[in-house]
């Protein structure tokens, strides 16, 4: 899924995958979208597009994984986050073992802070880099 695109008429859209917990416990993928509005600038600039997303918490750091991570245990997140991929490309498998790939580029919304979790894999040939953001609990 490519994170932005322009659409039909000019409209702007983003693109995100979040990752939650269900009534059940099980971890899923959910595909999303927002849309772009104009507006974002200072004079003389001409606006950019933006969105309201999510409100940050805390801080905003580096994740770092090499190629022979291990993240293959079931585990549920530590935190609600939102992770953009820099560099590299991992894999999520939820619940009902649906894998979705991660490479540089994606935005995912970390939810699953309860229940079954997940697991992840570094699936590219380089070490991945993801941008995290903290988010405030749900």
């Amino acid at each position: 899924m490519r994170p932005v695109g322009i659409e039909d008429g000019g409209r702007m859209k983003a693109r995100y995958t979040r990752l939650f917990t269900d009534v059940n416990g099980a971890s899923k993928f959910e595909d999303k979208e927002i849309d772009l509005v104009k507006g974002f600038s200072v004079p003389p600039a001409e606006p950019l597009f933006n969105a309201p997303f999510l409100v940050p918490e805390g801080a905003t750091f580096w994740i770092g994984a090499p190629t022979d991570w291990k993240g293959d245990a079931v585990h549920p997140a530590p935190r609600r986050m939102i992770f953009i991929t820099v560099r590299g490309e991992y894999a999520v498998t939820v619940s009902d073992n649906v894998v979705r790939h991660f490479p540089a580029g994606s935005v995912l919304v970390v939810e699953d802070t309860t229940g079954m979790g997940h697991s992840s894999k570094i699936t590219g040939k380089e070490d991945c880099y993801i941008f995290g953001v903290g988010l405030a609990p749900a």
